[in-house]
């Protein structure tokens, strides 16, 4: 994690800065699953209550290099300025950005358990009186799901500061758990 590199949304009077981030974000999935090789990171520098115009990739300078190589942001360079691979500043903080999954629907929750047989639609019916509904205020992307088609909602949280890097593996969405990210 000793170099990043900065894309920006640009302002545009058709499409606001979260559809632009969804479809940059949806490329990066596309294009890190595919590379497969779990070295890249991101996270959101300028988050608040959504996500913000900057998107900050990660890595090793060959890492986004070879992710560069790729052209993975082809169709959108009229919507978004990107900086060149630079090294890190030195950096005091790191920190975890990972997604957070949220149960928010009781009854898809249990329409799903009845269709696979866990429960009776009686227990299903009386179970729904007692759940409440998840919420949460995280920041979100609208993402197509490449798997099944579905829109989904992918939250994404970024973590405590820490005072010393943890290495690990990131997902596909370039997300984590556990493998910090400089924070500067």
């Amino acid at each position: 994690m000793d170099h990043y590199m900065e894309i920006r949304v640009l302002p545009d009077p058709e499409f606001n800065a979260g559809m632009l981030m969804a479809a940059l974000f949806a490329k990066l999935h596309r294009a890190l699953g595919g590379r497969g090789k779990g070295d890249i990171g991101i996270s959101f520098p300028h988050h608040g209550t959504t996500l913000g115009d900057c998107l900050r990739l990660h890595g090793s300078a060959s890492a986004l290099n070879e992710l560069e190589a790729t052209s993975w942001r082809k169709g959108l360079s009229d919507y978004c300025q990107c900086g060149a691979v630079t090294p890190v500043p030195d950096v005091k903080a790191w920190r975890t950005v990972n997604r957070i999954q949220v149960k928010s629907s009781p009854q898809r929750l249990l329409r799903r358990s009845v269709r696979k047989g866990w429960l009776t639609e009686e227990e299903a019916l009386a179970r729904l009186q007692t759940l409440p509904e998840a919420r949460t205020s995280l920041p979100y992307l609208h993402i197509k799901s490449l798997s099944s088609g579905q829109q989904f909602r992918l939250f994404v949280s970024h973590g405590e500061l820490l005072n010393a890097p943890v290495s690990g593996k990131f997902s596909s969405y370039g997300l984590s758990a556990v493998a910090t990210v400089p924070w500067f």
